[in-house]
């Protein structure tokens, strides 16, 4: 039993070497990971200060205020592509080319 017992041993040693392995790893990579992401807000506020800042707001107010007029564009941007297709649907519609699509039998629209 002797050669079981030291199976044994040797096999928890591994597992707390690997153990240590992950817990190295997981360590490195989040060292990387908090480094990065520090980096890029620095460059992100810098750009903002920069670039997108008015005079009397704090960068993180200019933040706030460059979002809210993304969405705000996208809002009327998307609306905007809407409408141009009812009007092309419409156009479609009223041509002769629809109508002998229709008297076919084709559904698609």
């Amino acid at each position: 039993m002797l050669v079981l017992e030291d199976g044994v041993k040797i096999m928890s040693k591994i597992r707390n070497i690997n153990k240590q392995i992950e817990k190295n790893i997981v360590k490195a990579y989040k060292k990387i990971e908090n480094t990065t992401v520090s980096g890029y807000k620095k460059i992100e506020d810098k750009f903002v200060d920069l670039f997108l800042r008015n005079d009397d707001e704090s960068i993180e107010e200019a933040k706030i205020r460059v979002r809210k007029e993304q969405k705000e564009l996208e809002e009327r941007n998307r609306k905007k592509i809407e409408e141009q297709n009812k009007k092309s649907k419409s156009i479609i519609r009223q041509s002769s080319i629809y109508s002998e699509f229709k008297e076919r039998g084709d559904k698609n629209e």
